[in-house]
């Protein structure tokens, strides 16, 4: 979860052991898991206002546990253990007591967390008698109830003025943060953006890693030199490319040097989950993101018969809409009309599935899948480079350039001048977007009307799953 907001998962599973102890797992309903690990934990007599602190800290401690994927991102498939040495108490098929239960389904969507962070805060505690620690005292909240605190008051007595309450109305199940596909060189993603933040925090630890100047979603040749500098340091294969293994890998060393699993957290700020590109897109979304999904889905649309046809229009109208319910009915996904990550994981694939085999005497060629930028050195850009000197004889405005393959200043001062004029972001970069709108003029100056590689591709594929 470390890539979005907090909120509270419909189960945990828990490991019936030490995590490395050969043991049962079990899952089990979240609130029913909060209520056997309070009613092992605490005594049904204390004051309620201990009761309620202590509650708040055991919701808290799991939702870190499950927030960070503690355990899942080391390899373990379970959330959590039931042993006291690692984790918090739970009995499985306990009972569980009347007032504790009924306090535990008020107050199980509430967690504690620093002011200014996002994390669901690690709320160590040690009963007070048998055992102490730097955290909260359970026996202690009972003389503090008695003395008339808050459970507010309690629990800032032993982590410090600077935590909140937080509730939340968000019920879902969890899923696994890895995207479900490898990310290399041409990705551009909210998951690639996650890599290069992490990354870039983790180098502040491991100098040896290089810096991503620019943290911006898309993953390029810097951001694969920074991975493969990460596999090297940790002993992965050094491939410059994101796999499952390497995805836990940062996750759980960004998670060891912010210290978001201890007391003592760096905490999560808000600007850390800022991200270029939405993860769910839906109807009345609006802009570039919704058109570069489009296109992808308009590519696909012209070679899978099953696929409705859409218009690139930047906006998530009722046509796009159908047209993603007809992809996801394809492909055997839910068919929501909203682009999820699985929706998109699909539609990526399918789409890198026509650009390997795309036609060679086609017009124009198909977005390369790479996000094409000062720096970058390839035949796409030589491509490019082509239609722009093209397109120059047509609108002196727009610079005419040589076909070297290099993206230079002079390449990137003409995709600027081209994205003016067509009232793109004149960013220089060549994304789904921008490609779209070069290779179309292009299209329709040079081959005629309707010879978009989505208008005309000269062959469709019956999908068969």
């Amino acid at each position: 979860m470390l890539s979005g907001e907090p909120f509270i998962p419909q189960t945990v599973t828990v490991h019936l052991g030490a995590p490395d102890a050969s043991a049962e797992n079990v899952t089990v309903p979240f609130v029913e898991y909060v209520k056997n690990v309070a009613s092992s934990e605490l005594y049904p007599t204390w004051p309620e206002n201990a009761l309620r602190a202590n509650i708040h800290v055991i919701v808290s401690f799991v939702l870190n546990r499950i927030y960070t994927e503690w355990y899942r991102a080391r390899g373990y498939d379970f959330d959590i253990t039931n042993s006291t040495q690692y984790d918090q108490a739970f009995v499985y098929g306990r009972e569980i007591f009347d007032n504790i239960g009924q306090l535990v389904d008020e107050l199980f969507p509430v967690y504690v967390r620093r002011i200014g962070t996002v994390e669901p805060m690690f709320t160590a505690f040690c009963n007070g008698t048998t055992s102490t620690c730097s955290g909260l005292s359970q026996w202690g909240t009972v003389a503090l109830a008695e003395q008339g605190m808050t459970p507010l008051e309690i629990l800032q007595y032993y982590y410090g003025d600077d935590i909140e309450l937080i509730r939340t109305d968000d019920i879902r199940s969890a899923t696994p943060t890895y995207p479900g596909r490898v990310l290399k060189i041409g990705d551009v993603s909210p998951d690639a953006q996650t890599i290069q933040t992490q990354l870039n925090r983790i180098s502040n630890n491991f100098p040896a890693i290089p810096k991503i100047e620019n943290v911006d979603g898309i993953y390029d040749e810097k951001t694969a030199e920074a991975v493969r500098a990460f596999q090297e340091i940790f002993d992965l294969p050094a491939t410059g490319e994101v796999n499952e293994s390497t995805w836990y890998e940062i996750s759980y060393i960004y998670t060891s040097v912010k210290r978001l699993a201890e007391l003592n957290s760096e905490g999560l700020r808000q600007q850390d989950l800022e991200r270029s590109f939405p993860e769910v897109l839906q109807q009345g979304d609006t802009g570039a993101a919704v058109r570069s999904m489009q296109y992808y889905l308009a590519v696909v649309g012209a070679y899978y018969a099953s696929v409705l046809p859409i218009t690139i229009t930047g906006t998530y109208d009722d046509a796009t809409v159908a047209s993603v319910r007809s992809f996801q009915q394809t492909f055997g996904l839910p068919q929501t009309g909203v682009t999820d990550r699985q929706t998109w994981n699909d539609l990526y694939a399918a789409y890198l599935g026509i650009l390997e085999s795309q036609p060679t005497d086609a017009c124009v060629q198909l977005y390369p899948n790479i996000v094409l930028r000062e720096g970058v050195t390839s035949p796409a850009v030589r491509t490019l480079q082509q239609y722009l000197t093209y397109l120059s004889q047509f609108d002196p405005n727009i610079p005419a350039v040589s076909d070297t393959g290099y993206f230079g200043p002079l390449t990137r001062s003409a995709v600027q001048a081209f994205q003016r004029l067509y009232g793109l972001t004149p960013n220089g970069n060549v994304g789904a977007v921008t490609w779209d709108a070069i290779s179309g003029a292009y299209a329709e100056r040079r081959c005629g009307a309707n010879k978009r590689p989505y208008q005309s591709p000269g062959y469709t594929i019956t999908a068969t799953n």
